[in-house]
């Protein structure tokens, strides 16, 4: 059964670990990548990744991307969202803090932001106006 836009909203909200996918071109089955992502009901998702890197020069060649989310207890649950790219910037310590402690624990949260700026370099935020969902709770599993 579809979500109520507030539930399926509040789902996305959540912090589950996304599937991003984005077109890879002619000829090539979408480029399909776990992600954390970021999102406020009724405003734009975004993601932060490596500047330069194949998802995101992708995602800039085609001016749009997909997330999808799920989850299997208590019930088999997902959304799927896409939409065009509004905007890109460099990434910022403050982006990379808010993403960092969206999926981490507290005490988890410093080492990574070392570890990010020191092994992954250069990131951009790159962010999308949800336009077109999916998404279904199917109940008990």
């Amino acid at each position: 059964m579809p979500l109520a836009i507030h539930t399926r909203e509040q789902f996305l909200a959540e912090p589950h670990v996304a599937a991003v996918s984005v077109s890879a071109g002619q000829g090539r089955a979408p480029l399909t990548v776990p992600i954390w992502y970021q999102y406020t009901p009724g405003g734009e998702a975004w993601i932060l990744t490596p500047a330069g890197s194949r998802k995101a020069r992708l995602i800039e060649a085609a001016g749009r991307y997909s997330l999808m989310v799920e989850r299997l207890e208590p019930t088999v649950r997902y959304v799927s969202v896409e939409g065009p790219v509004t905007r890109t910037v460099q990434g910022t310590e403050d982006l990379l803090w808010e993403i960092a402690s969206r999926y981490l624990p507290s005490d988890k949260v410093e080492p990574y932001i070392e570890y990010s700026k020191a092994e992954l370099g250069e990131k951009v935020a790159i962010y999308m106006r949800p336009q077109r969902w999916l998404s279904a709770d199917l109940g008990a599993a």
